[in-house]
């Protein structure tokens, strides 16, 4: 089966998903670059390594975007902020996800790494969370207070799970929210557009890539 997006047509797309979400996609922003932030949600081996349990196709399509924006706000002097989702070996702090999925990323596994082209420098700081949001019972809005964020741009996997969750979290905190719709990725374009959809039309303003780069002046 031909996968549904890849890095070369991920672009088109996302262009027709913007199209369709127009209607709802009625809160356009620019980005604020001096008071913005990347959050770069669970962009791990389990999800972008095709030998994985936990692979996810749209992730890989999406993952050169990922690391435009990284390039991008590391340029500007802009903080760039990751989470890792991992459990304990014994499965302490997985709770009903354990029971969801039965599957987990085990902290110190291969899986558990965020994935080469992301590497984290020294000085960025990486979340380690346990549930979808990047914001549950971690410390990710204090150090955006620290930071004095007002814009958040959203980039990872997945669209719909921990990406939108972690956005929905975000606008619930007053943060103004970007979504770049080809810097996201899901398992299949019916996940990634019903998200798209609940995203533009509540929590966020979905774009593209290059556009929220060149609001950086890239």
């Amino acid at each position: 089966m031909e996968p549904f997006v890849t890095e070369n047509n991920i672009s088109e797309k996302a262009s027709e998903w913007l199209e369709i979400i127009s209607p709802y996609n009625q809160h356009e922003m620019e980005l604020n670059i001096d008071a913005a932030a990347l959050l770069l949600i669970d962009c791990q081996k389990y999800f972008l390594d095709k030998n994985t349990g936990g692979f996810c196709i749209g992730g890989v399509a999406a993952l050169p975007n990922m690391k435009k924006l990284l390039d991008a706000f590391r340029a500007a002097g802009r903080p760039a902020i990751f989470s890792r989702h991992v459990h304990h070996p014994d499965g302490i702090d997985a709770g009903i996800l354990g029971w969801w999925w039965g599957d987990m990323i085990v902290e110190g596994t291969k899986g558990a790494e965020i994935a080469d082209e992301l590497s984290p420098n020294p000085d960025e700081y990486i979340i380690r969370k346990h549930r979808y949001s990047a914001f549950y019972n971690t410390d990710l809005e204090t150090v955006l207070r620290c930071y004095g964020i007002e814009d958040i741009v959203i980039a990872g996997v997945m669209t719909n799970l921990c990406c939108e969750t972690t956005a929905r979290d975000a606008f619930i905190r007053d943060y103004r929210v970007f979504f770049p719709a080809d810097a996201n990725g899901a398992a299949t374009e019916e996940m990634q557009l019903a998200s798209l959809t609940n995203i533009s039309w509540g929590v966020a303003y979905v774009c593209k890539t290059d556009e929220l780069i060149e609001a950086m002046g890239g």
